[in-house]
C-alpha cells in the first residue's frame, strides 16, 4: 500500500522583547538559575498579570507578514497542567480568540512553490527549565524562562513529507528574523517546533492518527525526526497494529523518536478566560501604525530581484535568505546596477563561502559591500580577470593594503592585458609558432581553437584578456 505522510508545526517563536509577557523580569540569555524570576514569575500570592505591549506588537508584525487577520478582541485563556516548572500550575496562552488566526506562509522544494496555510498564532508565555544532568536522584528548577514571551504559530497540516516541513520553518525562521521580531537562535531556544505527523494511505481524504514530536530544535533534527517518525506508523500499520495518540521526544543519539506520554486533547487543559487579563483590544489606527514601520518582506525583495535586475528564482531566494544578506546585496548593486548577477554570484559564491568556512555572519563580513563593488568593476571593466579578482578577494579579505583593491592589482601585478595591438601581437606569435594546430583548426577540429587559446594565456602567465583573445584569435583565423 501506497501511504501519504502528513504533517503540520507548532513553532514556538520567542518574542525579543527585553522583558518577560507578563511581568518586568529581564529575558536575557545565560544567567544564573532563578535570578531572573521575580514575584509573578514564581506566582507568588496576590500579583497580577500587566501583559506587556512589545509582545502585541511583534504578534501584528507576523500578522501582517502572513496577510493573516488580527483579532480585536482576543482572549487570553488558562492552559491547565501540572509540572514541576509550571509555578502557577496553569499557563497563560491563547485559545478561542488567538490575536493572529489564518495566514500563509510560501515555501520552495525543488525548485516547485508551495503554499502552507496558518491556523493560528497566539501569544502565551514560556514555562521554567528542569535539569536533570547536574543533580543526582534529583532535578533542578530554573524558573529564569517562566514567562518569556512566546508566539506559537500553528500551521494547518499541508506539509507531505520532511522536506517540505524543513522548507517551511526554515522559511517561518528567516521571516521572524527578518521582521526583527525573534532572534532565531535556536541553540538557546529562542526557535522550536513541535512536529504533528501522521500517515494516511495515498488518495484518502482522511486524517491518521497524528502523533506529536516535541521541542525539535535543528532543522536537521527535524528531518530525520519525521522521517522517522513516518517509517515507525507505517511499519506498526502495515503489520496490522494501530497508532496511540501520544507525545514523543526525538532522542538524536539513537536518531529515533520514543514515547513521552499519552497526547492530551484540548479539553484535558481545561482552557478557561483568564480572569485577571481583559480581553485584548487592538484598535485598527495602531495596527496601521505598526504597518507603516513594517521592512519591505522578502517575497516582495525577491519578486523585485527577479523583475528589476532579471534574476531568477533561485538566486532571489538566496539572495533574501536573510535580511542583513539582502541589505548587503542591495549596497552592492547599487553601485554596479547593471551588473546585478556578477553581484548575485559573488555574494553567493565567494562571499557566503567565506563567511561558511569562518562560521560567521554577514553582519561580520570583514569587506563591505562598497568595497566589493569596486573589486567587481574591475572585472566588468577589464582591469582584472575572474581568476585574478579572486587573488584580491583573499588579499582584500585578510585586510593586506587597507583593502584597497587597485593598490593590491599593482602590488601583485595583476592588471590584465587589455590593450588591441599587444594582443594582436601575441595572437599573431602564437599562430606562427603553431602551424599544424592552426590547420587542425581550419580543418575542422574545433579543440584545436582551445589548445591556441591555451597557448596564448600561457604566453602572457593568463593576465590577457579572455574575451579580447578569444574574438582576436578568431578574427586571425578566419583571414
Amino acid at each position: 500500500m501506497q501511504w501519504e505522510i502528513v504533517i503540520g508545526l507548532e513553532v514556538h517563536s520567542q518574542l525579543s522583547t527585553r522583558s518577560k509577557i507578563f511581568s518586568g523580569a529581564s529575558t536575557a540569555y545565560g544567567a544564573p538559575p532563578n535570578t531572573q524570576a521575580c514575584v509573578i514569575d514564581l506566582a507568588l500570592p496576590g500579583v497580577l498579570p500587566v501583559l506587556n505591549k512589545g509582545a502585541v506588537e511583534r504578534a501584528v508584525k507576523l500578522g501582517l507578514s502572513v496577510g493573516a487577520k488580527i483579532n480585536s478582541p482576543s482572549i487570553f485563556a488558562r492552559k491547565n497542567y501540572f509540572y514541576p516548572d509550571l509555578p502557577k500550575g496553569y499557563q497563560i496562552s491563547q485559545y478561542e480568540l488567538p490575536v493572529v488566526q489564518g495566514g500563509s506562509i510560501q515555501i520552495q522544494v525543488n525548485g516547485v512553490e508551495k503554499n502552507i496555510r496558518l491556523t493560528r498564532a497566539h501569544l502565551e508565555e514560556d514555562a521554567g527549565k528542569s535539569l536533570h544532568e547536574d543533580f543526582h536522584g534529583m532535578s533542578g528548577i530554573d524558573l529564569n524562562r517562566a514567562g518569556t514571551p512566546l508566539l506559537e504559530i500553528v500551521s494547518e497540516p499541508d506539509m507531505r513529507s520532511s522536506a517540505e516541513a524543513v522548507a517551511y520553518a526554515k522559511t517561518l525562521h528567516a521571516l521572524v528574523r527578518w521582521i526583527g521580531i525573534c532572534d532565531g537562535n535556536m541553540q538557546e531556544g529562542s526557535f522550536r517546533c513541535d512536529a504533528n505527523v501522521s500517515v494516511r494511505p495515498r488518495d484518502t481524504e482522511k486524517l491518521g492518527t497524528r502523533c506529536e514530536i516535541k521541542n525539535l530544535n535543528s532543522f536537521r533534527f527535524l528531518e530525520k525526526a519525521i522521517d522517522f517518525e513516518a517509517r515507525r506508523q507505517i511499519e506498526i500499520l502495515e503489520d496490522g497494529g494501530t497508532i496511540r495518540q501520544e507525545t514523543r521526544l526525538y532522542d538524536a543519539n539513537k536518531d529515533e523518536t520514543r514515547t513521552m506520554r499519552t497526547k492530551e486533547d484540548a479539553n484535558d487543559y481545561r482552557y478557561f478566560p483568564d480572569p485577571d487579563l481583559l480581553p485584548l483590544e487592538i484598535p485598527q489606527h495602531w495596527i496601521d501604525q505598526i504597518k507603516q514601520t513594517m521592512p519591505e518582506l522578502p517575497q516582495v525583495r525577491r519578486d523585485r530581484y527577479v523583475s528589476k535586475f532579471a534574476l531568477s528564482a533561485y538566486d532571489a531566494s538566496a539572495l533574501t535568505s536573510s535580511r542583513e544578506t539582502a541589505d548587503y546585496f542591495e549596497a552592492t548593486v547599487t553601485q554596479l546596477p547593471a551588473q546585478a548577477k556578477l553581484c548575485a554570484n559573488w555574494i553567493m559564491g565567494e562571499i557566503s563561502g567565506q563567511l561558511n568556512k569562518e562560521g560567521i555572519e554577514i553582519a561580520a563580513c570583514p569587506i563591505s559591500p562598497e568595497q566589493l563593488a569596486v573589486l567587481l568593476m574591475r572585472i566588468s571593466d577589464g582591469t582584472i580577470s575572474g581568476k585574478a579578482a579572486k587573488t584580491v578577494f583573499e588579499s582584500m579579505w585578510s585586510g593586506e593594503l587597507d583593502k584597497n583593491v587597485d593598490a593590491i592589482i599593482a602590488a601583485k601585478g595583476l592588471k590584465q592585458i587589455s590593450d588591441d595591438n599587444a594582443i594582436e601581437q601575441l595572437v599573431d606569435q602564437v599562430l606562427a609558432a603553431n602551424a599544424q594546430q592552426v590547420a587542425d583548426y581550419r580543418n575542422g577540429k574545433e579543440k584545436a581553437f582551445n589548445s591556441l587559446i591555451g597557448q596564448i594565456m600561457k604566453a602572457t602567465q593568463g593576465k590577457a584578456n579572455p574575451a579580447q583573445v578569444n574574438a582576436m584569435l578568431k578574427k586571425k583565423l578566419a583571414e
